[in-house]
């Protein structure tokens, strides 16, 4: 029981640490254009 004090923390801590990494890739531009990506690879530029 005593275990609970330190893994709800440490994964309401974790939530929070993956939600700012996604708002930071949203806000960065990571997501725009993402079919560029897979038809760049199939062009022989």
């Amino acid at each position: 029981m005593d275990i609970l004090y330190l893994l709800i923390p440490l994964s309401v801590g974790l939530v929070f640490f993956i939600l700012a990494g996604l708002w930071w890739a949203i806000h960065r531009g990571q997501f725009e254009d993402i079919e560029a990506e897979g038809e760049r690879i199939l062009r022989n530029d």
